[in-house]
């Protein structure tokens, strides 16, 4: 893996193939535009099957499918992927599980160069997870807050404001739930760290 890792086209091919929803096998016309739009046709499906075959040699033959000529998937049963666990958590209703997958932005400060398609489709992936995470924050900490957990709250809380930190409703909540701890200095810390985030970005107090 630290071999594809080195490769950034190819880990966006490999990634874009294992999280592109619906789940499916992507034609080869459609990975030359989203990937090698710079390059005509032949040279195009040239570094195609240069890339997979390279994906192969690295992660093993059994991690891409072909369906006929012009078909390729993952192999999700070889594959684990934690975009796709994180998404199966959620199905399931198993919100602790997905908080735990859900690390931050998708491939934060990737970039692949000569790939607008790719940067796109990265852009709406990252914003769609990140609204997934905010709501299965938000229900851990109305779970907690039914169990009167108000820490475990707190918590869950400050999670949710960090993927949204400008967010003063978002703020005001984690502010009533420290306060039913009894954790008035915090509350004041907290402020003072919102307020400072604020007249940094916008210049404005809250």
């Amino acid at each position: 893996m630290s071999a594809v890792l080195q490769q950034p086209k190819r880990l966006a091919l490999l990634a874009y193939l294992a999280m592109a929803t619906p789940h499916r096998f992507h034609r080869r016309d459609a990975l030359l535009g989203m990937f090698w739009s710079e390059l005509d046709q032949s040279h195009a499906r040239a570094a195609l099957r240069r890339a997979l075959y390279f994906l192969r040699q690295a992660l093993g033959d059994e991690t891409l499918l072909g369906r006929g000529d012009e078909e390729i998937a993952v192999a999700e049963a070889g594959f684990w992927c934690d975009v796709g666990e994180f998404e199966h958590a959620i199905a399931a209703g198993d919100f602790r599980k997905a908080a735990d997958l859900y690390r931050g932005d998708l491939l934060e400060g990737f970039y692949v160069s000569q790939a607008p398609e790719f940067e796109r489709w990265l852009d709406l992936q990252r914003s769609h997870l990140r609204e997934q995470a905010a709501l299965v924050l938000k229900t851990l900490t109305e779970e907690a807050e039914r169990n009167r957990d108000w820490d475990g709250a707190a918590g869950w809380a400050r999670r949710a404001a960090s993927l949204s930190p400008y967010d003063e409703a978002a703020f005001r909540k984690i502010l009533s739930l420290l306060e039913r701890t009894g954790d008035r200095s915090g509350v004041i810390k907290a402020y003072d760290e919102f307020a400072a985030r604020l007249r940094d970005a916008y210049e404005i107090d809250p």
